[in-house]
């Protein structure tokens, strides 16, 4: 059995290395949901049942656990987008979007924090995709409100405001999918532009990079004046 563990697979990652990784992948999306992103690493290990230098070997920077460790949900956010500017009708691709991300959001609570930080602008590659994703947003809004769906006051910080507002909602009831759902479908309804009314007051001064939404991790709480 013991030998049997250090068989090497086709991609040269041996049996017992690539059951250690998974190990701390799962740990790690665990203890970022009970502490937040900013947890210390040797809490992953031990979550892990492995040591922190093997953690370091697979990961070696903070960053590159947290990427590891939302790497699907940030692929399904990448796609979604994707999808949503391929979307023959403009509010379906924006509604999509929109709830496919606070999917995401309730069904892992340490992704909303990862959602911000998992690409830090470390790299100009990180920088690059950042600032894509930015313009195809960008794109996806101003198709919806040419197409007459979208309020024309809707502006790019109002996602910002949904993500923080939900984020609020599954961190108080995190099994409570129904609430979710009604919460998200609310605030759709208020961006279609046959639901506006009185102008909107002046947007939030927000964006995703600043968002303050790892409401469980010490910064968190710290900055909320805990």
């Amino acid at each position: 059995m013991a030998e049997s563990s250090r068989i090497t697979a086709r991609d040269g990652v041996r049996a017992d290395a690539r059951r250690n990784r998974e190990r701390v992948l799962v740990a790690a999306r665990t203890v970022f949901a009970e502490h937040g992103i900013d947890a210390p690493m040797a809490t992953v290990a031990r979550r892990a049942g492995v040591g922190v230098a093997t953690l370091y070997r697979h990961f070696p920077t903070r960053d590159a656990l947290v990427r590891g460790a939302f790497a699907q949900q940030m692929e399904t956010c990448a796609r979604a987008l994707t999808e949503a500017l391929a979307a023959p009708d403009p509010w379906q691709g924006f509604q999509q979007l929109v709830e496919t991300v606070c999917e995401l959001q309730r069904e892992e609570r340490g992704f909303p924090a990862a959602f911000v930080a998992a690409f830090p602008e470390s790299t100009s590659e990180h920088a690059q995709a950042r600032e894509q994703a930015e313009r195809d947003f960008m794109t996806l809004i101003r198709r919806a409100q040419t197409s007459g769906a979208l309020r024309a006051d809707f502006h790019p910080s109002d996602l910002a405001v949904v993500l923080l507002a939900h984020c609020g909602l599954v961190t108080a009831l995190p099994g409570d999918g129904a609430a979710s759902r009604r919460l998200v479908a609310y605030l759709l309804r208020s961006f279609r532009a046959d639901a506006a009314g009185r102008p909107l007051p002046p947007p939030a001064a927000l964006t995703l990079r600043s968002l303050p939404i790892a409401a469980d991790s010490p910064r968190g709480r710290r900055s909320s004046g805990a």
